[in-house]
């Protein structure tokens, strides 16, 4: 037996064994099923429709007759994942308009709200799915650490634009694809743009619970608007969001094996989402966290009225929303 095959059964054997152990095998998730029509008339945002949960969850919308406005970064891809879905939803269907959107560039944001604003009578759901995992230190177009960037504050702008078209079209709904993992970072006031020093672990993290912290103080803002906003937790799911983590090479192939264990499908880790966008048993409810369909509890952290304020108030000027 060589060397490399043992190494390899070594390393691979070690992987199977940590995955158990941090990501114990999830019970099948229940598929929801609403009646065909459930969202006809109704149009849906999702950015970073164009692979992972972001895919799953417009053709599944897709197949309740909403008309889903794809927003993402990579036309092609967003075209052949339009493809895909239209195929996959059957002859009674929705409609899906594919539009650019680069989460990275403040400017590209608000060309995509001035468009929408334009074209769209109404906004019935916006869905914040968009996100980047533990990505090598880069910035923004605007100077931002490429995670605080694209996860919060690009999506921050998106909300703030788009509030006058969602406040007209109430009941309206905005949900937010945060992590469990916002429970390994904080809001670093200090650094917040990782000037000083950069842990890709950490500013992913950060930028989760910022996610959470903006849904706290928008719920607390828009009471009484008919627009609600919650946010969801979709657990360990099989999308692209870890390519930048580096995996030995002899063990990926047991990797993948053990993602196909252990990991959410793109449509199971789509649910919650759906149930958040389309569900009546979460109508009027706002400012609340879910995983897999239920209110989850979060840490103290995650609840904190001052600190969501503060974020608030310093993410506006850094987007150039403050007076």
């Amino acid at each position: 037996m060589s060397a490399a095959v043992v190494v390899a059964a070594v390393v691979g054997g070690g992987v199977l064994l940590l995955m158990r152990r941090l990501f114990p095998r999830q019970k099948a998730m229940k598929l929801l099923r609403y009646p065909a029509d459930t969202m006809r008339g109704k149009t849906v945002i999702v950015t970073g429709a164009n692979c992972g949960i972001g895919k799953a969850l417009a053709g599944e919308l897709l197949k309740l007759h909403a008309r889903v406005i794809m927003a993402c970064r990579d036309q092609r891809s967003a075209e052949e994942a339009a493809k895909d879905i239209k195929k996959q939803a059957g002859p009674e269907q929705g409609e899906v308009v594919i539009k650019h959107l680069d989460l990275a560039s403040l400017r590209s944001v608000r060309q995509f709200c001035e468009e929408i604003k334009k074209e769209e009578s109404r906004i019935d759901v916006l869905i914040n799915n968009a996100g980047l995992y533990q990505c090598p230190y880069t910035k923004t177009e605007d100077g931002f650490e490429m995670q605080l960037g694209v996860n919060h504050l690009g999506h921050f702008l998106l909300t703030h634009l788009l509030l006058d078209l969602l406040k007209t079209s109430a009941p309206s709904r905005i949900v937010i694809v945060s992590s469990k993992l916002y429970k390994y970072g904080h809001i670093n006031f200090d650094d917040l743009n990782s000037e000083n020093n950069y842990d890709k672990a950490f500013c992913y993290s950060q930028s989760k619970l910022a996610n959470l912290l903006f849904t706290l103080e928008l719920a607390r803002q828009l009471e009484g608007t008919g627009v609600t906003i919650n946010a969801l937790t979709p657990g360990i799911v099989r999308t692209r969001l870890g390519r930048h983590v580096q995996i030995p090479l002899l063990a990926k192939p047991l990797f993948y094996l053990a993602s196909l264990l252990f990991f959410k499908s793109p449509l199971e880790g789509a649910q919650t989402p759906l149930y958040l966008a389309c569900s009546p048993e979460v109508e009027g409810v706002s400012g609340k966290c879910f995983a897999n369909c239920e209110e989850e509890e979060l840490m103290a952290k995650a609840t904190d009225d001052q600190a969501a304020k503060k974020l608030w108030d310093i993410s506006r000027r850094m987007v150039g929303l403050a007076n």
